[in-house]
């Protein structure tokens, strides 16, 4: 399986002949020109990120804070110039690396090569959505919102997970029941719709937006 590789930066050209290389080398390649779509893609659980520092809306520091906790791959940062202080506060923030522009394709190449064999070494990651400051993590069964864990019951999350994982599609209560308890579970598919109520009242309480939407005459999906 080919490793996956997040490149964001805001400078098309460095994008497109970074995604040009790794291509080449046969990586799979997602990118982001900003750091509201590299969160959104770090998400997909890439296997190492390269990082742009000075980005205009979010910088790559910030990014870096926001999705440490919930993603275990090495991040690598690209920036112009750097100083040790600069360097102290990105380690700080889980960085796993500088990488200072104008570098070496080699050099870059060589580099992401040897922290993804580290990784291997070290084991899997977990799975995790992201979302704004939403994230969940499938491999632990925790929610967080601005790092905040939210605690859910086994079958709370397990919805949230059926419906999180199928952004979009609609389920019906019987197919909800039918997948969360299987068909040999005693009850019936409407103790889903007070299971969707309390999922429901635990994110408006923390200020979340209503991510379970109702279809109605037809079930519930989660939003996009």
């Amino acid at each position: 399986m080919k490793d996956v590789i997040l490149i964001v930066d805001d400078e098309a050209d460095i994008v497109s002949t970074l995604e040009d290389y790794f291509l080449y080398n046969n990586y799979t390649v997602l990118t982001a020109a900003n750091g509201i779509e590299a969160i959104e893609k770090a998400g997909k659980q890439p296997d190492l990120i390269l990082l742009d520092i000075n980005m205009p809306d979010i910088d790559g520091l910030e990014v870096c804070a926001k999705i440490r906790d919930f993603v275990h791959c090495p991040i690598l940062f690209l920036t112009a110039r750097v100083e040790d202080s600069d360097k102290i506060k990105g380690f700080g923030m889980g960085g796993d690396d500088y990488i200072v522009k104008p570098f070496s394709l080699e050099e870059l190449g060589a580099r992401v090569a040897a922290h993804l064999r580290r990784e291997r070494r070290k084991g899997g990651t977990p799975k995790v959505r992201f979302d704004n400051n939403l994230a969940i993590d499938y491999t632990e069964r925790r929610l967080y919102y601005n790092k905040k864990e939210i605690s859910f019951a086994k079958k709370e999350f397990d919805i949230i997970e059926l419906l999180s994982s199928h952004p979009g599609q609609i389920f019906s209560k019987e197919r909800i029941y039918e997948l969360v308890w299987d068909y040999d579970s005693e009850g019936e598919p409407s103790v889903v719709a007070e299971h969707i109520r309390r999922i429901r009242t635990k994110l408006a309480t923390e200020g979340i937006k209503q991510y379970v939407e109702t279809v109605w005459g037809v079930g519930y999906k989660w939003a996009k």
